[in-house]
């Protein structure tokens, strides 16, 4: 086995980073009136540095900037389409751990124009993070647009918005994914995650429930999403990598749904025209690695074995012998290692230190070093 040289890499990470308590500061007085936007950008240039420093340090190939210029890992830039504004009707979630569940509320989408990209979303994030790499190969994580579809209620209901014609919707979405990832292609990116949380949540019956009630099919609903992340990467620039993570939610440590990936697997792994899989296996509620048998020659997967949702430090024998599972339905040789998830997939973040965070970026650089070679 050897170390890869092109993404996904060995030891890899999904993107969010606990924001630094300076950097909680200097938010919070801005959101108070009492810093200006130029004090704000300075402490996410300061701690963008921190971080990408940090990542390095660990041993990682790969930095992202933490997100720590968005609020969500989804929202900032869905409302940055051109047609995508504010509800102001909130959407409500149920978020579990063992102990509990947490009843929270985060915006909503509703669209109010015509679907289009009126600027390059992150673009000046990218910029920013490309220049302050050294060592580590910059990489950005956008949603995808199938993040949108929570936008038509019931598939009785005739359009979106202004849209009568739910096709011409998708048409302008994957147009504009379309642009978006040329424009970010254009200024040198060349690794680009697009996060899915839909793929991971079709085995909760729950969820499966809500696409009934619909007037969906649960069992051939992840037909419609693969779809429509390949027509959004239909035509993307050669050299770009690009990967999908999918996972079962992530705020405060917690999540909002559990099931394996057994339904979505021949599908996705065989159809979705991506170059890797970043997958939630961190405990019980992910299923088995059986699904893996399905992953074709080319692809790799990216297994999320460390957990971002609590400071306890895993096992490096017991994270050696999943991957050894792991590699009984796939070769070895296409396999990676990460955290299950971001560790702050919002602002707030999970319920980890920055130390925690370190320790774990570590770990899953020293494990990958010690089963495929490697610094």
């Amino acid at each position: 086995m050897t170390a890869r040289t092109t993404p996904p890499f060995r030891a890899d990470h999904v993107g969010s980073l606990l924001r630094p308590p300076a950097l909680h500061a200097v938010r919070d007085r801005y959101a108070q009136g009492n810093a200006s936007a130029e004090e704000l950008r300075a402490a996410e240039d300061s701690a963008v540095r921190e971080a990408v420093a940090l990542q390095e340090d660990a041993g990682l190939k790969l930095a992202t900037d933490g997100e720590f210029r968005r609020h969500s890992w989804n929202m900032d830039f869905l409302f940055a389409l051109g047609g995508i504004s504010r509800d102001e009707q909130p959407r409500g979630t149920e978020w579990h751990t063992r102990s509990g569940t947490l009843h929270a509320e985060f915006p909503a989408l509703r669209v109010t124009g015509p679907i289009g990209l009126e600027h390059t979303i992150f673009g000046d994030h990218f910029e920013f993070l490309q220049s302050v790499t050294a060592t580590a190969m910059p990489k950005l994580s956008i949603p995808s647009p199938n993040m949108l579809r929570s936008l038509q209620r019931n598939r009785d209901e005739p359009g979106i918005g202004p849209y009568t014609d739910i096709e011409a919707f998708w048409a302008d979405v994957t147009a504009a994914y379309q642009a978006e990832i040329r424009a970010l292609h254009a200024i040198g990116c060349r690794y680009l995650q697009l996060d899915d949380t839909s793929f991971a949540m079709f085995s909760d019956p729950g969820r499966r429930e809500g696409i009934t009630a619909q007037g969906g099919d649960p069992d051939r609903a992840h037909l419609d999403h693969i779809a429509t992340m390949n027509a959004a990467l239909a035509g993307r620039p050669a050299g770009m990598v690009v990967t999908t993570h999918t996972c079962r939610g992530n705020f405060r440590s917690r999540w909002s749904a559990e099931g394996s990936y057994d339904l979505v697997a021949e599908a996705l792994f065989s159809e979705l025209d991506v170059d890797g899989f970043f997958l939630e296996y961190d405990d019980e509620r992910s299923g088995g690695f059986e699904p893996l048998r399905f992953v074709p020659k080319g692809k790799v997967v990216v297994l999320g074995l460390v957990t971002s949702k609590k400071p306890e430090l895993e096992s490096p024998d017991e994270l050696k012998r999943r991957i050894d599972l792991a590699a009984k339905f796939v070769d070895l040789d296409q396999l990676a290692l990460s955290p299950q998830c971001g560790f702050a997939s919002r602002v707030e973040g999970n319920e980890l230190t920055l130390e925690d965070e370190r320790a774990k970026l570590r770990l899953v650089a020293e494990t990958a070093a010690d089963i495929w070679g490697g610094p």
